[in-house]
């Protein structure tokens, strides 16, 4: 009978190191960037002003997949799976919204509307898939109303 609780127990151990072995192998993808205190500026400009503790959610066909709160510096990241998120979808079909007003980080903004940003793979990066980290950046934050 304890020979069969061992087994047991191996098994159960074999069965949930597998995917954690999986993932390591398939690395991970990580998408993160500045959310400016602004509207219409693009990535590749000089962020002067920040929009910090701004909600920041990745949104996938209307569905939220993931969210984070940028920091003091206007400064996230997100950590996703690859083997439950492809990389080809997430580039054209998902986009980050923050969805926090521009008058919280500038009075004299718009109330309405949110920013949003398409998905930019970081050059060079798509080594990653294969045990390293897939770099994503902001396209470029625009206001949408």
């Amino acid at each position: 009978m304890a020979s069969r609780m061992i087994l047991f127990v191996a098994i159960m151990v074999v069965g949930v190191a597998i995917p954690t072995a999986e993932c390591q192998l398939l690395g991970l993808i990580r998408i993160n960037g500045t959310v400016p205190c602004g509207v219409n500026i693009p990535t590749s400009t000089a962020i002067t002003s920040v929009f910090p503790n701004a909600a920041v959610q990745l949104q996938c066909g209307g569905t939220v997949v993931s969210s984070t709160t940028t920091n003091s510096a206007g400064v996230f990241t997100m950590f996703l799976n690859p083997v439950s998120t492809l990389l080809s979808s997430l580039l054209s079909n998902c986009n980050l919204v923050v969805n926090t007003p521009l008058s919280t980080c500038n009075s004299a903004l718009p109330l309405g509307g949110i920013l949003q940003s398409p998905l930019q793979l970081l050059t060079g990066t798509i080594s990653g898939l294969l045990g390293g980290i897939t770099d994503i950046i902001p396209g470029g934050f625009s206001l949408v109303h």
